[in-house]
């Protein structure tokens, strides 16, 4: 007993002697803290004073037997710690390391302090259209309204309420669905402040179908109230982050678009403003598409072409819409297939070279000049390569490709081909025909007009027809006054040329135009506009010589050599009396090409002036002509050059065909000298057919003809178009219009 009672106050001394050792311990670590603080700035001062607090009442606690529980663990630890602990002026403080501070592992220099990353910075991103909607109306509700589909791909849609409108949005989940309705919220909005982002935010511009000139607008008045005081349009503020009325994002300069209420009184539609990206700013389409769009998949769709010549074919969905886009490689395609949707989505181009730029056409804009000039391109193409095996076929060897589309609405993906051809050369003269059976020209966009014109006659025929499909299916309806026909509302049509037509249009674009290129550098030079003609059994043009411009059938058959305008001038002369000729003007009124579509060497400013710049002074045409002025443009995917020789052979198919027929260029027939189905004589075969079945709804009342150029001679007002073109084309200085022989036009058919 003696003994347990001695072992127990030798216990009790020994916690005795431990505490006061702590006391003093940590007394002097406060005296310590107390002579670092002297010379600490004044807010470390403050954070030791709270630890030195925190101590003191540590101390005074009633916790004792709690921290003496834990006296080996802190006297091992102190032991293996360093003996010296570093202050912040560099001297040994004390020879014993100071307990463990929060954040800092002990260590009190500043070294050992956790460095803090620092944000490396990056473009700002736009703001998406849920963030807009709530800048604009904080505190909207969304709901939702249904959840359809399978359970591993569902189908949500969520609703919200702005101004009393309802608007809805579906997506594969809830965050997407609100999405979509905000943006449907937002593109209701006319003008609101911060337009710009808004109208960056929802990706649209304004819809090229919208009608400008309906009374009533597509959304209700309800949605103009919380905006009728919003600041004045020349507010520089209002307008954008810089006073040069655009305003950046994605590190791109974005011209800002024009406010929409100044043209709701405006007649007709104005072509859809288009963003241009600089391609300064290091970003390819399919960036700028991913930043917009984030976490889009491309999907390889063909390939095709010659080894040297390959053509692959890149497709990608963005907001349900498929665009596809084609290179010489993957990566190029896929950079077409960006821009596609870049043009049709958000109206961007990524060139802002003025030479590359689509001119858009006068009147009624139906579609987007990029997105149609592309769909018509691959149309044509892939027709063409249908039609050659894939362009294995002998026959699919070309210099130049042409062909005509024809859109019936709005949407380019209902467009139909209606012919294609190929072929650079002319007739040799000794093989010209005085009844009409030969081809006298056999480049490729004057053989697709002769296919033009084969097939309008086709629609005539199913006009005429017994059977109510045949009838329905004509692209032709009466006139108001009975006298004639025209053509169904909105039927358009779109011609395609793989290059530049030869002339005043291809002479001055022997290149490429550049990012650099700011348009012809020498508009007035004399030999811009001039009149040139074709080389007989060659290719290329000259200009038209100023005096003796006609041509005798002797003459020619002696060794004269047989002059042909250039399809620059031809193209010229269909923009201001039609591209329908005189023979069928008996029927229809004037016909004109919507757009010309070009696969290469595009020049804005040469193919402009060859087009009809070149006679905008044009006067005193009859009442139905006009100067057409279409939309000219490029496309995104510029067609190679086709080295080699141009093959001797011109192609031609039309929708109905069973497939190409083949022409030699020399002898404007086949090789079997059969006479070609565009020839005068076939084409005059079915106007006179026609003509008897219509005598008593002509446009044009007179006696049977007895020949073919007395046919054409009838036609007055189309012969006086054609004569007031030619007068503005001396009037301009740019020469005289070459005549065939006339021999060639006096035959007649035979019963």
């Amino acid at each position: 007993m003696a003994l347990l009672l001695d072992s127990s106050h030798s216990t009790a001394a020994y916690y005795c002697l431990i505490r006061r050792r702590f006391k003093r311990r940590r007394k002097k670590r406060s005296e310590r803290k107390g002579r670092v603080g002297a010379r600490l700035p004044r807010n470390q001062q403050r954070l030791l004073a709270i630890e030195g607090d925190e101590a003191e009442s540590m101390s005074s606690c009633s916790t004792d037997v709690k921290e003496n529980r834990n006296l080996d663990n802190l006297f091992s630890k102190e032991g293996v710690a360093a003996e010296a602990a570093q202050l912040p002026n560099g001297s040994a403080g004390g020879g014993r390391k100071r307990p463990l501070e929060e954040g800092n592992n002990g260590h009190t220099h500043s070294k050992y302090r956790p460095k803090k990353r620092k944000k490396v910075p990056g473009p700002i991103l736009p703001k998406n259209a849920l963030m807009q909607l709530n800048e604009i109306k904080p505190g909207l509700q969304y709901k939702l309204l249904s959840q359809t589909g399978p359970v591993h791909a569902p189908v949500f849609v969520m609703t919200v309420e702005v101004n009393g409108q309802l608007f809805e949005g579906s997506g594969p989940t809830k965050k997407k669905a609100k999405l979509n309705a905000a943006e449907k919220a937002l593109r209701s909005f006319v003008q609101f402040p911060n337009a710009s982002e808004a109208h960056m935010a929802m990706g649209r511009t304004l819809s090229v179908h919208t009608d400008f000139t309906s009374d009533q607008a597509d959304f209700p008045d309800m949605l103009f109230n919380a905006f009728e005081t919003s600041p004045p349009v020349d507010d520089p503020f209002y307008l954008g982050s810089n006073s040069n009325g655009s305003f950046s994002s994605l590190g791109i300069e974005y011209p800002l678009l024009p406010s929409p209420v100044s043209n709701l009184v405006q007649a007709p539609l104005p072509p859809a403003p288009s963003t241009f990206i600089s391609p300064t700013s290091g970003k390819n389409p399919v960036m700028i598409l991913n930043e917009l769009r984030p976490g889009l998949k491309y999907d390889f769709v063909s390939e095709s072409g010659e080894s040297h010549a390959k053509n692959f074919v890149m497709s990608v969905t963005v907001d349900t819409q498929n665009f596809q886009g084609s290179g010489r490689n993957k990566k190029l395609a896929k950079a077409r297939a960006a821009q596609a949707a870049l043009s049709a989505l958000f109206n961007m181009q990524l060139d802002q070279a003025p030479s590359r730029q689509p001119i858009p056409r006068e009147g009624l804009q139906l579609h987007l000049p990029q997105v149609l000039a592309d769909a018509v391109s691959r149309l044509v193409v892939d027709k063409f390569s249908e039609l050659t095996d894939n362009f294995t076929s002998p026959h699919a060897r070309r210099k130049v490709l042409a062909g005509v589309i024809m859109t019936t609405g709005t949407d380019v993906k209902e467009a139909e081909v209606i012919c294609v051809s190929t072929g650079t050369k002319c007739i040799n003269g000794e093989y010209m025909s005085d009844r009409g059976l030969a081809l006298n020209d056999c480049h490729a966009e004057i053989v697709a007009r002769r296919s033009l014109i084969r097939y309008l006659y086709s629609q005539l025929e199913h006009f005429l027809s017994n059977h109510e499909e045949e009838h329905h299916k004509s692209i032709f309806t009466r006139c108001d006054n009975r006298q004639g026909f025209r053509l169904k509302e909105n039927v358009q049509f779109h011609l395609y040329i793989s290059t530049s037509p030869c002339g005043d249009a291809r002479i001055f674009s022997p290149h490429e135009a550049g990012v650099e290129d700011q348009g012809d550098r020498h508009p007035n030079r004399k030999a811009r506009g001039q009149l040139r003609t074709k080389i007989e059994s060659g290719e290329g043009t000259i200009p038209v010589r100023s005096s003796n411009t006609i041509q005798t059938w002797d003459g020619v058959l002696q060794g004269e050599r047989l002059l042909t305008m250039s399809c620059s001038d031809k193209i010229a002369r269909w923009n201001v009396v039609g591209f329908q000729g005189s023979l069928m003007s008996y029927f229809t009124e004037p016909i004109y090409f919507s757009s010309i579509i070009l696969g290469s060497l595009y020049h804005a400013d040469h193919l402009s002036r060859a087009m009809y710049q070149r006679i905008t002074e044009i006067e005193d045409l009859p009442q139905s002509f006009s100067l057409n002025r279409p939309l000219l443009s490029g496309i995104s995917n510029a067609e190679a050059r086709q080295p080699g020789k141009a093959p001797n052979f011109s192609v031609n198919w039309t929708v109905g065909d069973q497939g190409l027929e083949v022409i030699n260029a020399t002898t404007g027939k086949d090789d079997l000298g059969r006479p070609s189905r565009l020839c005068k004589h076939a084409l005059y075969s079915r106007w006179m057919r026609l003509h008897g079945k219509l005598s008593s709804t002509l446009r044009i009342r007179t006696v049977r003809p007895s020949s073919y150029h007395e046919a054409k001679q009838a036609a007055v007002e189309y012969h006086s178009s054609k004569q007031t073109l030619f007068r503005a084309f001396h009037k301009a200085g740019l020469g005289a219009w070459v005549k065939k022989p006339i021999e060639q036009d006096q035959f007649a058919l035979t019963t």
